[in-house]
């Protein structure tokens, strides 16, 4: 019986070394593994790809995934898209911006936030009943909506009600209801708003374009028919996320972001 206990001790203290070197090696790499920007809850994904940074035509894709598929899954066909003129530039959302690799975006730089966003609520010029039964929030566009793109406005980036506001101190804004078939409907994305950076870029949707043509100052545009199907998709209690990038950051950033 002592024997046995003697020539056990060894292979016992074996075991108790390598417990201990396996745990500082998971250790390590929990504190090196990269940190996607999408959250573990979010499982709707609208994902936009360019060809380049300057290009002002992109593809969204919309992706779904759930806690027994935890991949993602393509939702319908790709969709042709516009973004701002100028192309992308990094965003401030849910992601940490990199200069080196495109610039930040700017008020009034023609160009569509880069990165990772929530999506705030769905507009449109109807009441929410004429669009059937929606998951999402929606906000009914009236006559004294606005959105302010007035850098020195305390209420810069933000949809305000005109005639409910006393301190109107803006000298620039977007009429809402005032832009055709532009805000007939559309989604706000939550970029440059917890809190709003000065100069960090403002208003930014995705909404209706009015032809193919178009051109934006930093919204992403698409066909009536699809934005209504987007807006009919979304689901609040899913978390939805907006993903923009170009093909060359995609593909860098696709496995650290968890992206399809």
């Amino acid at each position: 019986m002592v024997e046995h206990l003697k020539r056990e001790k060894p292979m016992k203290n074996w075991i108790i070394v390598f417990s201990v070197i396996f745990c500082q090696i998971t250790t390590i790499y929990s504190q090196n593994k990269p940190v996607s920007p999408i959250p573990e809850s979010c499982s709707q994904l609208v994902l936009v790809v360019t060809p380049s940074q300057e290009s002002a035509n992109g593809k969204m894709i919309c992706f779904t995934r759930s806690a027994a598929q935890p991949e993602w899954i393509q939702e319908g066909d790709s969709i042709i898209v516009l973004v701002g003129k100028k192309g992308l530039a990094w965003g401030k959302g849910l992601h940490d911006s990199d200069d080196n690799m495109i610039p930040i975006k700017k008020e009034g730089d023609g160009k569509s936030p880069a990165g990772a966003f929530t999506l705030g609520t769905a507009f449109g010029y109807l009441p929410a009943e004429k669009l059937g039964e929606l998951k999402f929030p929606y906000l009914q566009v009236s006559q004294t909506l606005e959105c302010v793109d007035d850098i020195n406005s305390k209420y810069y980036n933000r949809l305000i009600e005109r005639d409910r506001v006393e301190d109107k101190d803006w000298q620039s804004s977007e009429r809402m209801l005032l832009s055709g078939i532009w805000y007939e409907l559309g989604v706000v994305v939550d970029h440059n708003n917890d809190p709003p950076q000065k100069e960090g870029g403002s208003c930014i949707f995705l909404h209706n374009w009015s032809d193919p043509a178009d051109s934006t100052t930093g919204c992403t545009a698409m066909d009536r028919s699809n934005m209504k199907m987007i807006i009919e998709w979304l689901d609040i209690f899913k978390h939805p996320v907006l993903v923009q990038l170009t093909r060359d950051l995609y593909t860098e950033l696709r496995r650290n972001w968890g992206l399809p």
